[in-house]
Order: C-alpha cells, then sequence, then structure tokens
C-alpha cells in the first residue's frame, strides 16, 4: 500500500507540463504528513508540497465518506471531526482552517449534484 505514492509518481514520470509535475508532486506527496510521520520520505510541514497538503486532506475526506469493501461510509460530521482532530498532526493547520470555512458550499455544491435515483 505504502509503494502506491512512488509507483504513481513514476507512472507520471518526469514531464515539461506544469500540471503534470505538480500531478507527480501530488502522487508522490499525498501520504507526507505534517509531523513528518508520513511516506514516501517522512516530509514534514512546508516541506511537503503545498498541493499535496491539500490533496492530503480532500483524499481523507473522501475516503471516509465513501464506502468501501471493507468499510462503510462515516458520517459526515465524524469525517470533518476526523479531519479537524489531524490538524497540526496528519495535516497543515492552516489548510484544515481553509478546509472548514469552504466546507458548507461543498457541500451545497455536493447536495446539487447528488444522485438521487440511487
Amino acid at each position: 500500500m505504502q509503494e502506491h505514492s512512488s509507483i504513481g509518481a513514476a507512472i507520471i514520470g518526469d514531464q515539461p507540463s506544469e500540471p503534470l509535475r505538480t500531478a507527480r508532486l501530488v502522487a508522490l506527496s499525498h501520504h507526507e504528513r505534517w509531523d513528518g510521520t508520513g511516506y514516501p520520505h517522512g516530509l514534514k510541514e512546508n516541506d511537503i508540497p503545498r498541493a499535496a497538503r491539500v490533496v492530503s486532506i480532500a483524499d481523507v475526506f473522501d475516503a471516509l465518506l465513501s464506502a468501501r469493501p471493507y468499510k462503510k461510509p462515516w458520517p459526515m460530521s465524524a469525517a470533518v471531526a476526523a479531519i479537524e482532530f489531524g490538524a497540526d498532526k496528519q495535516f497543515d493547520p492552516e489548510l484544515v482552517a481553509a478546509f472548514l470555512r469552504v466546507l458548507p458550499e461543498c457541500q451545497k455544491i455536493a447536495a446539487e449534484f447528488a444522485d438521487t435515483e440511487s
């Protein structure tokens, strides 16, 4: 499991395109943790690329809210609480604050596009 970050970065490879260079950094670094206990390189705080710090929050939030073969989706309140708890440990605390500020708008957009047929 921990190799998927490095494998994803290798698949993207070194590219001249700025978006693809950013995608490679995100793939490689989105499991690094603010406190330095993440992988694959144990980066800490601002040594983690900002885009990867943003995606880390989004990735965990989505994973918590999504059904998986091994788990049911978490309630929204529990997922938000987990992100808040991770501030200054797993996540950049300034980005967690930004996430919480935009969350109501994100929830509004999500409700607008929710699949009502299932």
